[in-house]
């Protein structure tokens, strides 16, 4: 509906420019928005303001003019200027009501689209070190994550879904120094407790796992436990491959599934990091100062130049970052999006500025980064801040079974991952409508709820003959619902390219409100068959929609609650 408005006050615009009231047409297409007041029409448009000072009139009487010059058309009823020069439009009824035949002929397609023609874009998240289980942080990345994935594939991309285990460094060295502590007869009170040691109780686990000799399953890999307790190499193997099974079985509780996975210690095995860092050499992008490997990441936009290689020899992290994501563009990813932490904001310039000295044309910019705050957990009015299995956080499994998967995943992403979040565990255990996620699908089982009543009239009701009579629907609520589920293309769209999938969350919060407050003031079931059957049109259009949106979130759409 936007680009049709748009196209047709171009069309006005060209008329102006040759009847000369114009110069030359605008380099932009005509901004669209809805005004939050529906008094104040359906659709909105600031262009006289926009170009009221090259025209060399007022505003409002720009307006007026473009009114006059506007095509005839089946979309706008009415238009009227308001304020210092807004076209305010007001939008055919029978416009408003095709959109139910629309959502009933495209079905599950309602609100796809092809923007991204099939292109391959990799979506890296969570990412985890797999050192323990995953924390509410990964699990805020994870929904987010798999939301933009949903939402790209949505709109035509062809979409990997990546994770990145950091299974290298001196991290999994704590690991795999704690499991053997344990596997000794230690806890973490000994004297002899590793420094940087983990704590939790999976810790303990794992080091019974491997005295018994278990064999772990975990991705790509088999291991069977030497149940050697002097063998660290064997009990970091055997830890790492435990932690990523965990990671796994929570992810799939969560309903995130990866298409790739890969590790950074086959960087080193392959070689890659040394490839790198000697390309970098080459190219006459570092230099050697106070027995350390620099990298001049000052020459593309760093505010510092950055040590590659240590004086002790070994690597820093942005390193392998590097030739990973040198790796990606090899793979020919020509778009590639990372969604991790803030606390990965200070790597983005210098990964960027690392991949620009390899000169193998790699744009600048890439790749796109969503970087999300932290997640405070709250319950019973306190933050919650321990978890008996991690020690010394909340886990993502914590959430899952305190809550549900829905819940967790829905408000993990319902605010945009700039903003910090707190979850409130006992909002999520509500059931009503101030827990978002339960007033949308009890949305959803309405709609079921109806059409299943519907069917047991006997076939009294016929949808396909409803959408003979949609010029029945024309209640205020009926609209108002008519014109919400009309937005959702461009919600899903805007998304897309934004890479804000809590517009979507926002979005079926508001189409919720709107199809409770039509059922609330209307008994579908009751009153003309010619208006029951349009308003059964109607739910049927809404169901579809709220089912849609609800999957883009990786939220279930049930039918009974």
């Amino acid at each position: 509906m936007k680009s049709e408005l748009a196209a047709l006050i171009t069309i006005a615009l060209e008329k102006l420019v040759a009847d000369g009231a114009l110069g030359e047409l605008p380099d932009a297409t005509p901004q669209i928005d809805r005004p939050r007041d529906t008094s104040h029409g359906d659709l909105s448009c600031n262009i006289a303001m926009v170009l009221a000072k090259r025209a060399g009139m007022a505003p409002r009487d720009l307006a007026t003019q473009l009114i006059a010059a506007l095509p005839d058309n089946s979309l706008v009823d009415r238009c009227d200027v308001a304020g210092p020069g807004f076209i305010n439009f007001f939008v055919n009824q029978s416009q408003q009501t095709d959109i139910v035949q629309t959502i009933l002929d495209a079905g599950e397609t309602y609100g796809r689209s092809n923007t991204g023609a099939g292109q391959p874009v990799q979506v890296e998240f969570v990412s985890a070190n797999p050192t323990g289980p995953l924390h509410v942080g990964h699990g805020r990345g994870a929904a987010i994550g798999d939301s933009l994935s949903r939402l790209l594939e949505a709109t035509g991309w062809a979409v990997q879904r990546e994770f990145y285990y950091n299974d290298a460094g001196q991290q999994i060295n704590n690991l795999a120094l704690s499991v053997q502590a344990r596997a000794q007869g230690k806890d973490p009170s000994h004297k002899d407790w590793p420094a940087d040691g983990y704590q939790g109780g999976y810790i303990e686990d794992v080091a019974a796992a491997y005295i018994a000799g278990e064999t772990v399953q975990a991705a790509d890999r088999e291991i069977t436990a030497k149940a050697d307790i002097d063998d660290l190499d064997a009990i970091r193997d055997f830890a790492v491959a435990c932690l990523r099974r965990e990671q796994d079985q929570d992810l799939r509780a969560f309903q995130v599934v990866f298409d790739h996975y890969f590790l950074e210690s086959s960087l080193y095995g392959s070689g890659a990091v040394e490839h790198t860092v000697n390309a970098l050499q080459t190219g006459g992008h570092t230099f050697e100062e106070q027995d350390a490997l620099w990298l001049r990441t000052t020459d593309f936009g760093d505010d510092k130049n950055r040590v590659m290689r240590k004086q002790e020899g070994g690597y820093t992290y942005f390193v392998p970052d590097v030739a990973y994501h040198h790796n990606k563009w090899q793979r020919g990813f020509k778009r590639v999006i990372n969604e991790q932490g803030a606390d990965h904001h200070s790597t983005i310039t210098r990964v960027r500025a690392g991949l620009q000295c390899l000169d193998v044309g790699i744009p600048e910019g890439w790749p796109e980064y969503v970087l999300h705050q932290m997640v405070t957990v709250m319950r019973d009015g306190a933050e919650v801040k321990l978890s008996k299995r991690a020690g010394s956080y909340v886990t993502l499994r914590d959430l899952i079974d305190w809550v549900g998967c829905d819940a967790t995943r829905y408000f993990l992403v319902a605010r945009a991952p700039t903003s910090q979040l707190t979850f409130d565990v006992d909002l999520a255990l509500a059931r009503s409508n101030e827990n978002p996620v339960y007033y949308i699908q009890y949305a959803h089982a309405r709609c079921a709820s109806v059409l299943r009543k519907a069917t047991e009239t006997g076939g009294q009701h016929d949808v396909a003959d409803g959408l003979k009579h949609l010029e029945r629907l024309n209640e205020p609520e009926t609209l108002a619902l008519l014109v919400s589920l009309a937005r959702y293309p461009e919600v899903v769209a805007t998304a897309a390219e934004r890479l804000e999938p809590h517009d979507v969350a926002n979005y079926l919060r508001e189409l919720a409100a709107d199809f409770h407050s039509f059922y609330n003031a209307h008994k579908v079931l009751e009153g003309a068959p010619e208006t029951t059957d349009a308003r059964l049109a109607l739910v049927t259009a809404s169901r579809q929609v709220l089912a849609s949106g609800l999957n883009l979130l990786g939220v279930s759409a049930p039918d009974s609650m």
